[in-house]
């Protein structure tokens, strides 16, 4: 599976270019991941990143203009992680048809959840319910024209390649939009007892987003 899977990041955003920034900005990121699982996003703030990072806050804001755009950043490299480890494992499991890169798919986004930090309280937007303050917009973290789930959407598609191309691109779109979001509200489930997934429930996931996708893909 070949895709172009860069990220379509919300404009304003400032990304470093010497080797030295590029450093301190993963510092930076590493950090607010850690913070995370200690303290939630509600809790988290620039200080405490800056300060773990071990940086001035002053060179934290250089890169991020506050808690919602460090919060992008963060969810924007997850979804580049994501995309990057599951286009390795479609490469290794090739050929593979929709309901082999639906399994995938969804085993590589509960190995993240089990292993990365602080994936399990953002992904690729805010897992938790609540908002934060100093966020005011978590539903377009990754991109500023569209909401979480169709950046995802539109990315998975562009990743899977020949698999949704036949029909209509919007329609498919949209179909892994809502599987998306059927899928996003099962793990939470699988998760919300059993910190490493309750591997029912999982199966589950697998099986109804299988089960729709096949209805939707001519």
């Amino acid at each position: 599976m070949s895709a172009d899977t860069r990220s379509h990041q919300a404009p304003g955003r400032r990304k470093p270019v010497q080797q030295r920034s590029q450093e301190r900005y993963g510092r930076i990121l590493d950090a607010c991941a850690g913070l995370l699982d200690e303290v939630g996003a509600t809790a988290l703030t620039t200080k405490e990143v800056a300060a773990r990072a071990q940086v001035p806050i002053g060179t934290l804001y250089q890169f991020f203009a506050g808690k919602e755009d460090l919060l992008a950043a963060l969810a924007t490299r997850n979804l580049d992680h994501y995309l990057q480890r599951l286009d390795g494992r479609l490469a290794e499991a090739a050929p593979v048809g929709p309901a082999r890169f639906t399994d995938l798919a969804v085993e590589e986004f509960v190995a993240m959840k089990r292993a990365v930090p602080g994936f399990g309280q953002l992904d690729f937007g805010l897992a938790g319910a609540a908002v934060p303050a100093g966020v005011r917009d978590d539903k377009h973290l990754l991109d500023a024209g569209v909401d979480n789930n169709t950046a995802v959407a539109l990315r998975l598609q562009a990743l899977g390649g020949e698999l949704f191309t036949a029909g209509d691109p919007a329609a498919l779109t949209l179909a892994l939009r809502v599987a998306l979001e059927a899928a996003d509200a099962v793990l939470k489930l699988a998760f919300r007892g059993d910190p490493d997934g309750d591997p029912a429930l999982i199966a589950e996931c697998k099986r109804l987003v299988r089960s729709y996708l096949a209805e939707q893909l001519p």
